[in-house]
Formats: structure tokens, sequence, C-alpha cells
């Protein structure tokens, strides 16, 4: 714990008001380690319990964990908005950034064009009383999931993968109830779940997909959920393959006690084949992002599932922030129909698969094989996150530590291909070789 911050209060109230405020302001930072719930008692005069129940409010809200011998611990990324400056840490002097998980500017489509015709579009403005999906944007999304075999009798919009997720989850379960989680899987879910009150079941996952002995543990041992990534997983690269959606649907057939959660939030720049598992049980979702191929400022996902799911997810929706805007929802469908920002979305992807494809074989030649099937990211296994993360940072590369993605799985470092070049593959493979097996100093025992 930061030494210029003195937790204080007498009643658990005021003990997790104070933890929170040290949060807020950033005096306890991600990962910063509180006392033990005796050594703190001890300290405030008061009783152990307490300052564990406390803690449990802390946890139960996602701002704490339990790790175990290590103690507890400030979250990687607590659900409590900072202050600005504690949010990140200020970038190192020339560095090259591979840990944020972004698409290239570059390659994005430029929206001026059809923002200007939106503009010049005057057409009557929405009411209250008239806004919802528009009818002509799920036509499209209609289309464009059937074409992917996804059956999309019912949909609706969300604003964004994410916001579809904490909506299917608040339909479905209640705080303490167990979902399946890819491990390693997106660290934006292990939080939301977090923040939720769930409890996360991990499932390991291969360049397949999660494997089905997996998925059978975590329901085996109660899950109520299971959110798994179409293709291009966070941060793995995996894609579902045609054997392994067969096998995995045959698992879960006719589960009525399940709700199945997919998310395709990389969909046209994925590059390889969607094989879903949509309708394998009686409770399920299939949600697809624009703002991977697209741009991450447009805030919209498409939701098809089953009547009840969508009924629920559209509901919770009209009682809180009531739709999503409508002028968005006409910019994705302009984008949608424009065939120049279909080509445009279709280089940016085979860009994107080159240069992850260059990395991969880069490394190869090291000796090292990591995993990046599709998508931006390539997750590459080392014997220790630290080391490898400082030395990746020594040598001007900043990447993302894999703990923020893991619940039980191997230590790794998570790299974002898309705003490498050419000429940086092989240096950057050199680098991460280094970092992965560092070598022994003269005289060191192997």
């Amino acid at each position: 714990m930061s030494a210029r911050y003195q937790l204080s209060g007498t009643t658990a109230v005021e003990i997790s008001a104070g933890i929170e405020s040290g949060i807020r302001t950033g005096a306890l930072s991600p990962g910063a380690p509180l006392p033990p719930v005796r050594a703190l008692a001890a300290d405030l005069g008061v009783s152990p319990a307490t300052v564990a129940r406390a803690y449990q409010e802390l946890r139960q809200r996602g701002l704490l964990v339990t790790a175990g011998r290590h103690g507890t611990r400030v979250r990687p990324r607590p659900p409590v908005a900072a202050r600005r400056s504690a949010l990140r840490p200020p970038p190192l002097p020339g560095a090259r950034d591979l840990s944020r998980g972004e698409p290239d500017r570059r390659l994005l489509p430029p929206l001026g064009p059809h923002l200007a015709a939106l503009a010049a579009d005057s057409g009557p403005s929405v009411s209250y009383s008239d806004a919802g999906v528009l009818p002509e944007l799920a036509e499209a999304a209609r289309a464009r999931l059937d074409a992917d075999g996804v059956p999309a009798g019912e949909l609706t919009i969300t604003g964004g993968a994410l916001d579809g997720i904490e909506r299917l989850l608040g339909a479905h379960l209640r705080p303490g109830d167990a979902v399946a989680m890819e491990d390693p899987g997106w660290a934006n879910l292990l939080d939301l779940v977090a923040a939720l009150g769930l409890r996360p079941i991990g499932v390991p996952v291969d360049d397949e997909g999660p494997m089905v002995a997996g998925v059978a543990a975590a329901l085996a041992a109660g899950a109520r959920a299971l959110v798994v990534t179409s293709r291009a997983q966070n941060p793995t690269g995996s894609a579902i393959s045609a054997e392994r959606a067969e096998a995995l649907r045959a698992l879960l057939a006719g589960r009525r006690d399940l709700l199945l959660i997919e998310d395709d939030h990389a969909a046209e720049l994925a590059r390889v084949p969607l094989h879903p598992l949509a309708g394998a049980t009686a409770s399920w979702a299939f949600l697809r992002s624009v703002s991977k191929p697209f741009g991450p400022d447009l805030r919209l996902a498409v939701l098809a599932g089953d009547e009840t799911t969508v009924a629920r997810v559209a509901g919770r929706t009209r009682v809180g922030a009531g739709w999503v805007s409508t002028v968005l929802q006409r910019l994705v469908l302009a984008l949608w129909s424009d065939p120049a920002v279909d080509e445009l979305v279709r280089r940016a992807a085979q860009s994107y698969e080159q240069r992850r494809d260059g990395l991969l074989t880069a490394l190869a030649e090291h000796g090292l094989r990591a995993h990046g099937r599709s998508g931006i990211n390539v997750w590459l296994p080392v014997a220790d996150e630290t080391s490898a993360v400082t030395a990746l940072r020594d040598a001007g590369w900043a990447v993302a530590p894999g703990a923020l993605y893991r619940i039980a799985a191997a230590p790794a470092v998570r790299i974002t291909v898309s705003s490498l070049h050419t000429d940086d593959l092989a240096p950057l493979a050199a680098a991460l070789a280094h970092a992965a097996n560092p070598t022994p100093p003269p005289g060191f025992p192997t």
C-alpha cells in the first residue's frame, strides 16, 4: 500500500469508503496490496470482522481481489472512475505502445462523408414515442447474420458488445451465480463479472476456441452462463473451428439452465469463417459489434437471440437508456451500405492478418510458439510476466501483461499488432525472444 495513503474508519462503511476514495484519487494504484485483515483491525482499533466486511463489500463490487498468498489487492482495473491522472501511467519516452488492443486508426473508414450526408438529411427528428431499433437497420443486420448462419428472427441493439453482455447477465443471473469464461479471456469481461458480483469459472482456450472438457467441467461446477468469443478472441486470437463448434453444440444441446452468449466483436475483420453456436441452448444471444471494423467510437452492437432473452434486454433498455441513438444507427447503416467502406474493411483485415502472421513467423524462427489465429493480438507464453514486460519496456516496446486476462492460465504477454510495420517484425521478435527466455548472466546456474 502506498505510504501516501492512510486507511481510516471505525465501521465497515467508513473503511470501505476510505479505500474507494484512495482508488479514485490514485493513492491506491491498481494492484496495490492492502493490509491483512487482522493487521488493519489492530491499527484501526476495530474488530477483524469489521475489516473483513469492508473488504468483502469491495470484492463484491469488483474493486478488490483476493490473490491467494499475495493477500488482498486493488483490482488491476477497478470499476470506479479515477481522476484522469490516475487512469494510465505516463508513456515511456520513445516506446512503441503495443498494449492497447485497438485497431489502426489509419485503416478505419472515414466517417466525414457519411456524417455530412446525415446532417444534410432534413427528415423529421425521432421522438420518445417512436424511438427504438430502426426497421431498415434490423433488416440489414438480419441479412448479414443470416449470411453467416446465425438465426436472427429476434433482434435488438445495444451500446456495444460489453453493454450487451452486461444486460444479458443482468437479465438472467443474480450476484453469486457462476459464469463460465474463457481463460485467458477479455479483461473488460473479467472486470464486468467482478463488478456484477458474479463468480467466474475459467475455461481453458486453445487455437480452436474454448476446450470441450473445460466447458463440461464448468457446467458441472454450476455455471449459469457461458460466454465465448466466436473468432479474433482477445487476447489469444483463437477462433472456434467447425469441429469445435460441433462438439460444443453437442455438449450444450437442449440445456435449459444455461445462458449462452457469443461475442463476434471482430466480425468483418476476422478473416476466418464463423461457426456459430447460436440456438444450441434454450437461452442464447449472439452479439456483433461494429467498433473494431468501423471505429471504436461507434458504440453499437447487434444482439440476436431467443425471444425471451431479446425481450428482456430490450425491455430493460427501455426503462434505462431508452434506445441506442437513431443517428448512430443511421450512420452504421450508411457504412454497411457503402461498397467503398466494405473494400476498406477488407483491406484492413488483410493488413492485420499479414502483420499478425508475420510476427508469428518471426517468433517461430526464434523457437517460440505464440498464438494468433485471427484478430489483432498475439499471445506469447513467457516464464515470468513481470520480467518479460520490464525487459520489453527497456528495449522500447510496451506490451500488456497476461495477468490482466488470466484466471488460472499460464503467464504470457499480449502484443497488439495493429500499429506494426514490416520493418518492426524482426527487431520485435528478437526482443520478445530475449524477454521470454532471458540469457542468464555468466556463472548463473542452469
